[in-house]
């Protein structure tokens, strides 16, 4: 990573976790806890879908590193409108830039998600970078079911 694009990535990362977007609860909606053991990490997200399965809002409150609450906050801004299969590829495609793993199928959808790929080189980072992540996964299968609460952790 230049040094350019590493001072747009922690500028980034900064601005998302003192002021995260959608930071709240939402009632009625779908709500799974996840956290990370192994470094303490804690999110409660909440997901309110509509009839056509599209995610009409997303929230998110927690405690955590700058890197765990920056995602989220930035996976809150991409995911809310999308439908739930957007949603579940754009997860795919993050996970793929933060592990380094694989290859991504839509660089366009990710936007500066993008800037997060630096935290492939710590694996415990990929955890806490990965926290919201997994627990919008597991709310998207828990509207599936026909749940509204659940669990997610990073250790999975």
């Amino acid at each position: 990573m230049n040094d350019e694009l590493r001072e747009l990535y922690q500028q980034v990362i900064l601005d998302h976790s003192r002021k995260p977007r959608n930071h709240g609860q939402l009632e009625g909606a779908v709500h799974v806890h996840g956290d990370n053991p192994s470094c303490g990490d804690e999110i409660d997200l909440y997901v309110k879908f509509d009839a056509d399965g599209r995610i009409a809002d997303v929230k998110f409150s927690g405690q955590g590193c700058a890197i765990s609450q920056a995602s989220a906050s930035m996976m809150t801004l991409k995911v809310k409108g999308q439908p739930h299969g957007d949603a579940e590829n754009l997860a795919r495609d993050f996970r793929v830039v933060v592990t380094g793993e694989g290859k991504v199928a839509n660089e366009d959808a990710l936007g500066e998600l993008q800037l997060l790929e630096g935290v492939q080189h710590f694996p415990q980072r990929v955890k806490c970078a990965m926290l919201g992540w997994r627990a919008l996964e597991q709310a998207i299968q828990m509207r599936a079911s026909g749940g509204s609460e659940g669990a997610a952790s990073s250790e999975d």
